[in-house]
This record gives structure tokens, C-alpha cells and sequence, in this order.
């Protein structure tokens, strides 16, 4: 018992030198990383952040209310919808009237070129028919004294077809004493003759005839030189 009361207390420092007592572990910021209350720049990220999460939830906060169009009110008051009506109905009358215009433009250059390719069609027959009624003009002027009865029948004919003519207006003229014009006149040939200026239409070989005031056959004549 003695052997034994003796040597635990030889024991005891051993174990105290062979376990020493554990430290209280203390939190230390690592070296690093400054802490927050030493980094001034952390503060103000942590503000900048603190800003843009509030203006997040103000910005769905005024997403979320509804505007006053939204809710199926009418789009505009009544006076602007006369307007518009207004302004369309005026758009559409300005649209008729140029209808109108464009279409009336349309049937008169219609009705011009009908009427000139009516002239032309005619003028074509009238040139074809000209060379009848010279013949029958000098077989008028041919007939012998016993002859009569037949001119007489030819003399019918050529006024038949002349009344023809002028009812669709063709007319003939003769230029015979007046001044040479080549806008009208056609010289076959030239003659000295007393008395006559120069450039008068002596002699007329084939009238002329005009449609309407178109000249269709120019005269055939001839002018003193």
C-alpha cells in the first residue's frame, strides 16, 4: 500500500509533460482577407448592393401596378374619334374625286382617240373614192352633144357621191388664181404667161379636198413662173 501511494505522484508529471493542456482556439482573421470593419471598400460594396436589391423591388413593385389603359377603358375620348372620322372621311372623298378626275381625263382621251382613228379610217375610203369622182368630172367634161342622155346619168352619180362626201365632211377646194402654197398646193409644172405675178396658180389639173380641215389631197396645179 505505502509502494503504491508512492509512485503516483512520480506519474502524474510525466502525463502532464507527455499531454500538455490543449490552448482555447480563438477565431483569427486570415491575413489575406482584411475584415469588414478594416476594409472601407467591403462597406461600400455592401452598400452598392444593398441600393441595387432595393431599386429591383421598387422597379417589380411598379411593374406591377396597372396603367390606366390597361384595365379596358376606352382608347381615346369622343372627340378624337370624330376627328378620326373626320380625317378618314375626307381621305376617301379626296380619293373619290381623283377617281372621278382620272376617269374622266380616261374617257375623253378615249373618245379623242376614237374619233381621230374614226378620221383616219375615213380618210383612208375618201383618198379611194377620189380618183372616182375625178373620172366622172372628166367624163362629165368629155361628153359630145349626143351624148347628153348618157351625162346625164353620170352627171347623177358624181352628185350622189359629192352630197356623200360633204355630209361626212369632205369638201373640195380649187385654188385657181390665187397665191402658190405648198402646204396645200402641189405644182406639176410652171408657165410664163402675161399679165400673171409670179407664183399664181394658173391652172388647176386636180382640185383638192380637205376632212374636217385636214388637207387630204393637196391641188395639182400649175403656177406662172
Amino acid at each position: 500500500m505505502a509502494f503504491e501511494s508512492e509512485s503516483r505522484p512520480e506519474e502524474r508529471p510525466a502525463e502532464a509533460t507527455e499531454h500538455p493542456a490543449e490552448e482555447p482556439e480563438t477565431a483569427q482573421p486570415d491575413a489575406a482577407e482584411p475584415a469588414g470593419e478594416q476594409d472601407p471598400g467591403n462597406e461600400a460594396e455592401i452598400e452598392e448592393a444593398t441600393e441595387r436589391s432595393d431599386g429591383v423591388e421598387e422597379s417589380g413593385h411598379q411593374s406591377s401596378v396597372v396603367s390606366p389603359q390597361d384595365d379596358g377603358a376606352e382608347p381615346a375620348p369622343e372627340e378624337d374619334e370624330l376627328t378620326r372620322l373626320r380625317r378618314e372621311r375626307d381621305q376617301y372623298l379626296e380619293l373619290a374625286k381623283r377617281a372621278q378626275a382620272d376617269f374622266e381625263n380616261y374617257r375623253k382621251r378615249v373618245a379623242k382617240e376614237a374619233a381621230a382613228a374614226g378620221d383616219r379610217a375615213k380618210g383612208g375610203l375618201v383618198r379611194e373614192l377620189l380618183p372616182v369622182v375625178d373620172n366622172l368630172e372628166r367624163a362629165l367634161a368629155s361628153a359630145d352633144e349626143d351624148e347628153q342622155h348618157l351625162a346625164e346619168g353620170v352627171r347623177l352619180v358624181h352628185q350622189e357621191l359629192v352630197s356623200v362626201l360633204q355630209r361626212n365632211g369632205v369638201e373640195a377646194f380649187d385654188p385657181a388664181g390665187e397665191a402658190f402654197d405648198p402646204g396645200v398646193h402641189e405644182a406639176l409644172s410652171t408657165r410664163n404667161e402675161e399679165g400673171a405675178d409670179p407664183g399664181v396658180v394658173l391652172d388647176v389639173v386636180e382640185k383638192g379636198y380637205r376632212l374636217n380641215g385636214t388637207v387630204l389631197r393637196p391641188a395639182r396645179v400649175v403656177v406662172s413662173g
